[in-house]
């Protein structure tokens, strides 16, 4: 299994730093941002990473990590010229992945659980997807996941909806079989211009073949000034204890 860590768009929400420097090479703490999704796959045992940015900014992703083998990764690059969204991003994995199943994880994510034994139990899964939940305080922020009476089954993920049918947001790390790229080329663009991954989660969730997995320990979206600065001091405290 492969992974794939996407770390384009403008960052304008970090805004104006993000003018000079692509935000996944912010510190958060006592690494760039960047490291943090690459150790999460590191962890669960995904070695060979494909690295998925802007034009503007491969060289300084290149001069930090090069081959990545500080990191104790394999890691290759690509780039999204323009940033149409996470689906268009992972559509230019289709090479890399050589018809294995990907783990795609957004480059902003930071994740306190280890994943390797739910990976392991994916790779072991003829056809679907496996998505990881988090609940939380503002589901709205979020695409939101429905789940069935007895929340063994999930029914739709909805896009940042006004009125939220669970307190369970679908996080940026997602597990799918290699029909992904078909589901990709199969898309429209949403009304933002942008193909939207949520489109291609609610394809497995369909076909009942959209699994999850409740994340036990932190999860922060680090594209805020408020997320970053909430990272950063977990992060500390935590290295710390």
């Amino acid at each position: 299994m492969k992974g794939v860590v996407l770390v384009g768009g403008y960052g304008t929400r970090l805004r104006p730093i993000t003018k000079i420097i692509n935000k996944n090479l912010l510190l958060v703490y006592d690494k760039p941002l960047v490291y943090y999704p690459i150790l999460t796959l590191r962890n669960a045992g995904i070695k060979d990473i494909l690295i998925v940015c802007g034009p503007e900014y491969a060289e300084q992703y290149v001069k930090l990590m090069g081959v990545g083998s500080d990191l104790g990764v394999n890691l290759s690059y690509t780039i999204q010229a323009q940033p149409m969204g996470i689906a268009h991003g992972l559509g230019l994995a289709r090479h890399f992945s050589g018809g294995d199943k990907l783990a795609l994880i957004l480059g902003d994510n930071i994740f306190g659980d280890n994943f390797k034994n739910v990976i392991n139990r994916f790779k072991r899964i003829t056809t679907g997807a496996m998505f990881f939940l988090k609940k939380v305080d503002d589901p709205s922020r979020f695409g939101v996941a429905e789940l069935s009476k007895n929340n063994k089954k999930l029914l739709s993920i909805i896009e940042k909806p006004l009125k939220p049918k669970s307190k369970f947001a679908v996080t940026g790390l997602y597990l799918y079989d290699n029909r992904v790229f078909e589901i990709v080329d199969s898309l429209k663009p949403s009304n933002r211009g942008e193909f939207e991954i949520t489109d291609v989660n609610n394809f497995y969730v369909k076909e009942g073949t959209g699994y999850f997995f409740k994340i036990n320990k932190f999860w922060i979206d680090a594209g805020t000034f408020d997320s970053l600065l909430e990272a950063g001091n977990l992060i500390a405290k935590n290295s710390k204890n």
